[in-house]
């Protein structure tokens, strides 16, 4: 596992190769961001950003993604994994911000754990970027280079993934540090082919090492 010193190395390296790592969903407001989230679910930000293009301009608040037939949501979003379950979450997700929260997105992360298709990344992201609230949301890319680096045990479940790093990395560098290893997940140290050899961090990282010793026999 890594020391204090060395994962504030590994947060300053990734600082400097990815300075400007924001969310890449493609959003005007929380409740676009939300929709937003919850169709990312097992699909990559690029995908959901071509779908939102449209579906943005067609429905702007939770009464109109009432206003349809589930089917025309569907078909909206087709292109999109789990889209038949995904339009139904959206529709009720839609009812309850009208029902209980008067159309808005709520800002607490136990408020958004009570809508539909919402889970504990889900809510990170929205209190993060929305509302500016410290978090960190655990995806895959944060997963795989927590546990990578050795800052987290392969053993590790998403939620002690996330309560390790909460623990581990200053509370005000929480959000900025989601983003920065969603990029270097993304970019970088990508699941397949990571790009150890060029890697700053490869002299702390012991999957690393044991790629490139693998590599030199």
């Amino acid at each position: 596992m890594l020391t204090k010193k060395q994962i504030r190395f590994c947060l300053d390296e990734m600082k400097k190769m990815f300075p400007n790592a924001v969310c890449e969903l493609v959003h005007d407001n929380p409740f676009e961001l939300l929709i937003a989230v919850v169709l990312s679910a097992q699909c990559t930000d690029n995908l959901v950003n071509k779908v939102t293009k449209d579906l943005f301009k067609k429905y702007k608040t939770p009464e109109d993604y009432l206003a349809v037939p589930l089917e025309e949501l569907q078909e909206d979003i087709k292109s999109i994994g789990l889209y038949r379950n995904k339009a139904k979450n959206i529709r009720k997700l839609c009812t309850t911000l009208l029902e209980e929260y008067g159309g808005i997105v709520p800002k607490s992360k136990e408020e958004l754990m009570k809508l539909a298709g919402v889970g504990r990344k889900t809510a990170n992201v929205v209190a993060s970027v929305a509302f500016n609230e410290p978090a960190i949301a655990v995806d895959t890319h944060v997963e795989r280079v927590a546990k990578r680096l050795g800052i987290c045990r392969w053993k590790d479940s998403v939620l002690e993934v996330e309560e390790t790093l909460m623990r581990k990395i200053p509370k005000e560098e929480w959000s900025e540090t989601h983003h920065r290893m969603i990029f270097f997940g993304r970019y970088h140290c990508k699941a397949r082919n990571p790009n150890c050899p060029e890697c700053p961090l490869l002299e702390i990282c012991r999957e690393g090492k044991k790629r490139m010793k693998i590599k030199k026999r």
